[in-house]
């Protein structure tokens, strides 16, 4: 039986694909580059997504990823700009943001009754906290955990011994794996990482995929809402 739900931050509970087409449209303005196309947004995904994974995988630090990846899309695109000036301008601007996900507010009241929730997300905690707190989901969460704390990142099982310890430590003192379910959009870090510590999995998954999948979630959902099938 389930009895605590983590669920991911970024392009689950907040939309941080809603994010990046908004900073991206209003900086580019900002510094008068050249403007925004729908068409660059994939060129963002796949630079950010790979170099993410290189981060999970241990390859290279945070710092290391924030000084490459604007130069790495720029480049792509061909921008002529700093790389390093837009990614500070795009870190600050995403500090601030607290664009929801459709029906994120709805889940978490109707979850909240029913389980002990965390907010598991690899991220700056100063920055993963004031985004939930502008988006009103703070005081939905029991624990929220945040990489840049713990000094591991999902799929790491460091991660979730620090989530297992501080759920055992303040609510449930028995809690097993097999109890809790990781919901998550992340193939590489919620799925892979949840199912490797002997989690359930739930993959919020958006679009459909054109590559199959490397792991098999429990539960594969298109919207939000659909989480109330199986919780």
């Amino acid at each position: 039986m389930i009895k605590a739900v983590f669920l991911d931050i970024d392009d689950t509970l907040l939309s941080f694909s809603g994010f990046v087409r908004q900073c991206m449209s209003e900086g580019f303005r900002h510094f008068h580059l050249k403007p925004f196309e729908e068409e660059m947004l994939p060129v963002f995904e796949r630079i950010n997504s790979g170099l993410w994974q290189r981060l999970e995988r241990g390859e290279i630090t945070a710092e290391q990823l924030w000084e490459v990846r604007w130069s790495a899309i720029f480049r792509e695109l061909g921008i002529d700009f700093s790389g390093p000036v837009f990614e500070e301008y795009f870190r600050a601007q995403l500090f601030e943001s607290a664009i929801p996900e459709p029906g994120a507010m709805e889940i978490l009241n109707y979850l909240k009754n029913r389980y002990i929730l965390c907010a598991a997300s690899n991220g700056p905690l100063l920055q993963q906290l004031n985004r939930l707190e502008k988006g009103g989901l703070t005081g939905c969460f029991h624990l929220i955990a945040v990489s840049s704390q713990i000094g591991a990142q999902k799929p790491d099982p460091a991660f979730f011994d620090y989530c297992f310890d501080r759920l055992r430590e303040t609510a449930l003192p028995t809690l097993a794996p097999d109890e809790a379910i990781m919901i998550g959009d992340s193939v590489t870090s919620d799925i892979a990482g949840g199912q490797r510590y002997g989690m359930k999995t739930c993959l919020y998954q958006k679009k459909p995929r054109t590559k199959p999948l490397a792991v098999r979630p429990d539960y594969t959902i298109e919207k939000l809402e659909d989480i109330t099938r199986f919780l």
